[in-house]
């Protein structure tokens, strides 16, 4: 919910239309921020009184990013006055698209999911004996294949470590 009623913006907005007072003033007497009373006359103008109906949730696709840019770069219309002839709730949105198409390229201006991603039941892969070296990944294929070296050389040094404790025995055992 906005802070400011729709009775409130178009108060604010005749008050200025009407000449008598300037923004500061308006701002200051409703206690808005004056660049906040800009984009209430601005949007009033471009759209009238519809312009304040807002939806409580709002999903721009790409094409639409995308058009609003155009426009805003072919008429040379600020980022306020593109905001209002577009109903978009916010010129810092309008500046976020920009930069974003700047920076990221038109993937960027695609619409991301809200909230948290489902819950995927994992399915176990079951496998045959008779499987081929085809059907395995290399990835795997190679770390069995160092698990498998790592357990030979341990075994090893195992063995000899074994080896050397027997004939330290056997010499003590000679004395």
């Amino acid at each position: 919910m906005s802070k400011y009623t729709v009775e409130v913006k178009l108060q604010a907005v005749e008050r200025y239309l009407t000449g008598n007072q300037s923004y500061k003033t308006i701002a200051e007497s409703i206690g808005a921020a004056k660049s906040q009373v800009i984009t209430w006359v601005k949007l009033f103008e471009a759209q009238g009184e519809h312009g304040f109906q807002k939806d409580d949730y709002t999903s721009y696709s790409s094409a639409f990013k995308l058009d609003v840019l155009n426009f805003m770069i072919k008429t040379g219309a600020s980022l306020r006055e593109t905001a209002s002839t577009f109903n978009i709730s916010s010129p810092s949105t309008v500046y976020k698209w920009e930069q974003l198409l700047k920076t990221k390229g038109m993937d960027a201006l695609e619409p991301k999911k809200k909230g948290r991603p489902s819950m995927k039941k994992e399915t176990k892969k079951i496998i045959s004996p008779t499987s081929t070296l085809a059907e395995d990944s290399v990835e795997a294929l190679q770390a069995k294949v160092e698990r498998l070296e790592m357990e030979n050389a341990y075994l090893k040094k195992l063995n000899a470590l074994v080896q050397t404790q027997e004939k330290l025995q056997t010499r003590s055992k000679r004395k």
